[in-house]
């Protein structure tokens, strides 16, 4: 691998940790007897015939693990013998909610990333920790970590759950915490498989003095605050309510329009910005608040024992928290909730409506990575047909109980409109060139309620959940 992996040689230098280097540096051996062009540094959206193939094959190959994990998943949901049909059971369910998601597909085929077999790391790590793999759950979130540090949104939450589960060979039978029982030798087991996967990843850019040159680019704060395409989250509310107070403050003659910073944080670029009426943020606040945000799921990780469901529980509110409340966060990461979610809506009813809820305004909020006029009718019936069964299937999995309250629904009703607005309607219009950021605004803000609200309505889940906790066993 040439050592200048991450010197700034063009605009799409790499910005993942080192394993994921190493897995495009595999990519390069074989995509060189396709087109030997497609590796130039120098040929920025090059696009031959040849490299798209390259590129579309590759996807489809490495989401064999996304397979191959959604298939372990559905091996930890248990079964009843109720006699329902293959089609109605949870196991089902769950396949074609994980395979057949919406945000997964038009990320990795359609936009194209290498998301499917990251997320499939994700779930297999998930599934083992469901089949009391806890080691093996380890190893694979650190190979995880090392190819994309996004995953470290739910970091804590694996952190807390082996420490607390597996280093802790037993709990009181009231789930508490049962100090005697601390294992060292398991903590050392533990440290030995991250800290072993660490060097391996990092070792050779230590060894070069080029560590520093890595986190300036796996961590850079002077992209501004939002993406440039807002995700839907807290901040976007927040930008959108100190332009709102921009505005009135100049109509009202509060505000000098000379004080106004000339750039705008609607104005959908990746930069620093400050803000005009409310306090600017920095990233030691954001970073604050997604402390603050997680730290209740945390504890209550630690101090009740409620096996793999409490820590999916956790590991879903640490990537909302973080998702709300990050620095600089893509749209797309979104779906590191939305896909563990998935387990917990076949599990329960109060689940299941939290899920329909998040996944249709958390797929919505991906519309504009695919802008282009031929890709319109593909994300929209992909789109339907995603949000269709998982309305269907998981109301057939809960029949006699209603999934969504009427605000809900009524909330969720209010994406049609929307959606033809910013699709159909917008894009004919002549404010088009005058504010071309402003289907973006309407959809990250609209989206980021539904976000938010789901995020609350999983940590009442959470608090108010009255768990019968057995005693575990040593293992």
């Amino acid at each position: 691998m040439p050592p200048d992996t991450y010197v700034d040689t063009s605009e799409w230098t790499l910005d993942y940790p080192p394993l994921f280097a190493w897995f495009e540096y595999l990519l390069s051996q074989i995509g060189r007897y396709f087109d030997k062009e497609m590796l130039a540094v120098q040929n920025l959206n090059y696009g031959s015939t040849a490299t798209i193939i390259f590129q579309r094959l590759t996807v489809i190959f490495t989401d064999i693990l996304f397979m191959y994990a959604a298939r372990e998943c559905c091996r930890c949901i248990p079964e009843k013998k109720d006699g329902k049909e293959l089609f109605k059971r949870p196991a089902f369910v769950l396949a074609v909610l994980l395979l057949w998601n919406f945000g997964l597909l038009i990320v990795d085929h359609i936009h194209f990333q290498y998301n499917g077999f990251l997320f499939g790391l994700l779930l297999l790590s998930v599934a083992r920790l469901f089949q009391n793999r806890n080691l093996e759950s380890a190893l694979l979130f650190t190979i995880l970590l090392n190819f994309k540090h996004i995953f470290l949104y739910v970091a804590p939450a694996y952190g807390i759950y082996l420490l607390r589960s597996y280093c802790f060979t037993s709990s009181k039978p009231d789930g508490s915490l049962k100090w005697s029982t601390f294992s060292f030798l398991r903590l050392a087991s533990l440290g030995l498989i991250v800290c072993s996967v660490f060097a391996v990843s990092f070792g050779p850019f230590i060894a070069m003095g080029q560590l520093p040159q890595v986190l300036s680019r796996l961590f850079p704060f002077k992209r501004g605050l939002c993406h440039a395409y807002w995700a839907p989250n807290f901040w976007a509310l927040y930008n959108v309510i100190d332009k709102a107070l921009s505005v009135i403050g100049l109509k009202c003659g509060l505000l000098n329009i000379e004080s106004i910073p000339k750039a705008s944080m609607t104005g959908g670029l990746v930069q620093e910005f400050q803000h005009t009426v409310l306090p600017s943020v920095s990233p030691l606040i954001t970073l604050i608040c997604t402390f603050i945000s997680i730290m209740p799921a945390v504890c209550c990780l630690w101090l009740k024992h409620r096996g793999p469901y409490g820590f999916l529980h956790c590991l879903i509110l640490c990537a909302l928290g973080s998702f709300l409340f990050g620095w600089h966060v893509h749209e797309k990461a979104i779906l590191i909730a939305i896909l563990p979610l998935s387990l917990l809506a076949v599990k329960g009813k109060k689940e299941a409506g939290i899920f329909l809820v998040l996944s249709t305004t958390g797929h919505l909020s991906l519309f504009p990575l695919l802008f282009t006029a031929q890709e319109l009718p593909i994300k929209i019936l992909l789109m339907l047909l995603f949000t269709v069964y998982s309305f269907s299937a998981l109301r057939d999995l809960f029949r006699e109980d209603r999934l969504l309250s009427w605000l809900e629904v009524l909330y969720l009703c209010g994406l049609i409109p929307l959606g033809i607005f910013c699709e159909l309607f917008y894009p004919l219009t002549p404010w088009k060139e005058r504010f071309p950021f402003l289907p973006l605004l309407l959809t990250s803000v609209y989206c980021a309620l539904g976000v938010m609200q789901s995020w609350l309505k999983l940590y009442i889940l959470l608090l108010n959940e009255s768990a019968t906790v057995k005693p575990k066993k040593d293992q």
